[in-house]
């Protein structure tokens, strides 16, 4: 549904009415198309004394064609990017190296610009004041997140030792056009499980020859995957149920691939799909458990039916799929992802869904629960928690719901289904084993919940 009051801001007399009276004006995104360079304009690096990643993030971004600098003339000019290693920062005091790199610069980040600092993992450090420095850095990141406009974005990295080589698919990702909806999120890069297959051989077409199951793909966040994992090369095995067979096979004759009609919560659903997907393919590399329904009342007023239906199709139905791909060899490959679709509602909770938060919160318990499990297989399960996306079910909201729905982001927007999808296609790459057990918000920075 078209957003209205971002298309009348956009115009120059709306702008400047809105901006008169303090209403908020929602930037024009800048999303992802083939062919694009990764990053707008130059990249601004920096790095504290005694910082250990830097080397490696200047050969990656050399060897993707970007412009790096490692100063700023007075004048000007725009970045497209702002990356910091602040990786050596390890006291309260040595914090003052991120104002005097991010200060002269902060208003130089161009529109749909990027802002990446690169951290140690608190958790890992044994020094109390190092740990203490390093998760300051969480602060300062969301509240420069919420500072910089123009649909610029900043996210945290922390690197572990030994994981420098596993940080490029997330430097691209987070650099590119495809993160346009994701900000102020801490991710952390850890060394992959052993036999991980590692970078992919072409960033543009990182799933060639892979084969990925996407549930609930025949509309919305669910086609939207299906046509991005698809433009990255994968075969993509969509799946939904018997009712939306016409729509699936739509799906599938614009994108490829095949289509798979199937009740993911009839009782011999997990094991018919696995015996699909290792008859036709000889296993899965990459599955995506999109398929997820709502049935909104309060608590007092949701019968037993509402409530077991929800958490049947968006949560019990992923653990019964997980366990059935991960009880054979020739279920889940070996480098093989899982991407479940979570949901700020999750995190934050919402009036009226108590089932609705309950199944997403309890995905995102079994994304940790199973990251180790993933990870002694060189596989990874992540998990993405979209905030408000413009869909069908949103664009039926009433319209002050709709509206604030829309508006209380850093964006003040709301996303699209495909930046959704471009998540999840980073969670899918070869290049993303370092990545294991995470949830990334793709909301805007929204401001509910942590």
């Amino acid at each position: 549904m078209a957003d209205r009051y971002q298309e009348l801001t956009l115009n120059p007399i709306g702008r400047t009415i809105a901006k008169r009276v303090g209403l908020p004006t929602p930037p024009k995104l800048r999303r992802y198309e083939p062919d694009q360079p990764l990053v707008d304009g130059p990249v601004l690096l920096g790095a504290a004394p005694g910082a250990r990643v830097e080397p490696q993030v200047a050969d990656m971004l050399h060897a993707a064609g970007v412009d790096v600098r490692t100063w700023a003339d007075e004048g000007d000019e725009r970045f497209g990017a702002l990356v910091f290693d602040a990786t050596g920062i390890d006291s309260s005091d040595a914090l003052k190296r991120l104002h005097g790199f991010f200060q002269p610069v902060a208003r130089s980040v161009a529109p749909s610009g990027r802002v990446v600092v690169i951290g140690a993992p608190p958790e890992d450090l044994d020094r109390p004041r190092a740990a203490t420095a390093q998760r300051a850095l969480e602060g300062f990141l969301r509240s420069l997140a919420k500072e910089i406009a123009g649909g610029a974005t900043a996210q945290l990295v922390y690197v572990a030792e030994g994981a420098e080589g596993a940080l490029e698919s997330t430097l691209r990702f987070l650099l590119s056009a495809r993160s346009a909806y994701v900000s102020g999120q801490m991710i952390r890069v850890r060394p992959p499980g052993d036999g991980d297959e590692g970078v992919p051989h072409d960033w543009t077409r990182p799933l060639d020859g892979k084969v990925a199951v996407v549930t609930g793909a025949s509309r919305g966040i669910g086609e939207a995957i299906t046509r991005v994992l698809a433009r990255d090369g994968a075969h993509v095995v969509a799946l939904d149920v018997p009712a939306q067979g016409e729509a699936l096979s739509g799906v599938v004759n614009r994108f490829g691939g095949e289509a798979v009609q199937l009740d993911i919560t009839a009782a011999q659903a997990p094991e018919e799909l696995a015996e699909h997907l290792r008859d036709r393919h000889g296993g899965v590399d990459v599955v995506v458990h999109n398929a997820g329904i709502t049935r909104d009342k309060t608590l007092a007023r949701m019968d037993e039916r509402q409530w077991g239906s929800v958490i049947a199709v968006n949560l019990t139905s992923q653990e019964r799929i997980n366990d059935a791909l991960l009880a054979r060899d020739d279920g889940l490959r070996p480098s093989g992802r899982i991407v479940s679709v979570s949901s700020v509602s999750g995190i934050a909770g919402n009036r009226g869904q108590t089932n609705y938060a309950a199944s997403k919160a309890g995905i995102i318990g079994m994304v940790q629960a199973l990251a180790p499990a993933l990870a002694e297989r060189a596989s990874t399960i992540n998990a993405v928690a979209p905030g408000f996306i413009e869909t069908e079910m949103t664009g039926a909201m009433p319209l002050l719901t709709r509206e604030g729905g829309r508006r209380i982001n850093s964006m003040s927007q709301g996303g699209l289904p495909v930046d959704v999808a471009e998540t999840i296609a980073w969670f899918a790459s070869p290049g993303s084993g370092g990545v294991n057990g995470q949830v990334v918000r793709v909301d805007g920075q929204s401001m509910l919940g942590a």
